[in-house]
């Protein structure tokens, strides 16, 4: 365990859990130990730190945050290479997150393939949440997308991913360097960001610079884009869930555009959907305010419940 924190600033712990033999996730935790858990799920590929300072520095003045590092990313164990696991095996660390720091029951927010761990728990886990936030993603459910007319759409017919990102998707990436890498990670952002807001490559520099720094290397993970995704689909039980949730529409998503948050909203019981003017699939400085005002909202931070 590890205490890092400056005059002014929240006081960070770090710690390894165990989530299953061999295989240790680092996470850490910021904000008043008693206040009320609220754990982030980063995407495929991503690794905790992903998650911007300023945004978990804003939820951890209501909350106690954790933030934790997938396998295969930042500085927990990479070990697909040598034992292969599901995506299954990721919404299962969730879990083994808050076992291992002794969380009982935590607000759950969850981006692109987070969004899609966190409806994995949600289905089979209902009893360790206060409640789930969900963005840039799509549901688990065959349930068809409702139209405001009445009319139906059947999920595989709902809009793909935009061609660009696929295109950069497609890509061969070759090692030319750290420098090169990181640019090659800012132009991945560009085409991510949407395109309604201004786009700052200098905060997506820093982004991956913190990144390369707090994994220790440089090299491109590819182990959740082949990990087995079978067995995800929780039709039924997200249409019976009752845990309070939350659906981010970000009207410039590249990968699952709208109606992908309609559908969602539809697709999980009782779900609510709030829109972040601007937003794509990635969290620039202006969505920080209106998305952690809108989380702290569904938690009932700002409500002081």
């Amino acid at each position: 365990m590890s205490q890092r924190g400056s005059a002014g600033a929240p006081v960070v712990e770090e710690h390894f859990v165990q989530a299953a033999p061999g295989v240790r996730l680092w996470t850490e935790q910021r904000g008043p130990l008693d206040a009320p858990p609220l754990l982030l799920v980063m995407g495929a590929q991503a690794t905790g730190v992903g998650w911007p300072e300023p945004l978990v520095d804003a939820l951890a003045a209501h909350h106690r945050v954790i933030r934790y590092d997938h396998r295969d990313t930042g500085r927990s164990t990479w070990s697909f290479e040598d034992r292969p696991y599901r995506i299954a095996d990721l919404a299962a660390d969730v879990v083994a997150v808050l076992d291992g720091l002794g969380v009982d029951r935590a607000h759950l927010v969850g981006l692109s393939l987070g969004g899609m761990l966190a409806q994995m728990v949600l289905a089979d886990h209902p009893d360790r949440l206060l409640s789930a936030t969900l963005m840039g993603t799509c549901a688990l459910s065959t349930v068809p997308y409702t139209r405001p007319d009445g009319s139906t759409v059947p999920v595989d017919e709902l809009p793909g991913i935009a061609p660009e990102v696929l295109e950069m998707w497609a890509r061969p990436v070759v090692d030319h360097g750290e420098e090169a890498e990181i640019e090659r990670r800012i132009a991945h952002w560009r085409v991510l960001a949407g395109g309604l807001l201004p786009f700052d490559a200098a905060y997506y520099r820093d982004l991956e610079r913190r990144v390369v720094a707090h994994t220790g290397h440089y090299r491109v993970g590819t182990a959740h884009g082949r990990a087995d995704d079978g067995g995800m689909l929780r039709t039924e039980e997200l249409a019976r869930n009752t845990v309070p949730t939350l659906v981010v529409c970000a009207p410039a998503e590249p990968v699952f555009p709208p109606p992908h948050p309609q559908h969602l909203a539809q697709a999980v019981g009782g779900a609510e959907l709030v829109e972040v003017p601007g937003m794509g699939h990635a969290l620039p400085p202006a969505v920080h305010r209106p998305l952690v005002d809108a989380i702290l909202a569904h938690t009932g931070a700002v409500r002081g419940r």
